[in-house]
């Protein structure tokens, strides 16, 4: 699953990854970047961060919580 942010300079997608799949951490969140460098949130093209499942969900419902105040407050 890929999102874009930020005029679509910045695409973050989540998968889980298989070959890593003897791992706990085998949830991957690869974030690349296609912009100037001036304008760079990272210093690679490309950064992946691998987090456990028990995290993920976490991630998940902090996003999820985060989106409904901000919802809230401007419903």
């Amino acid at each position: 699953m890929a999102v874009y942010l930020l005029d679509k300079s910045l695409k973050i997608e989540i998968f889980f990854d298989e070959q890593d799949s003897d791992y706990q951490d085998n949830v991957c969140i690869s974030i690349g970047e296609e912009c100037p460098d001036e304008e760079k949130l990272f210093c690679s093209d490309q950064t992946n961060i691998y987090i456990s499942p028990e995290e993920a969900c976490s991630l998940a419902k902090a996003l999820i919580a985060a989106a409904r105040c901000s919802q809230d407050a401007s419903g």
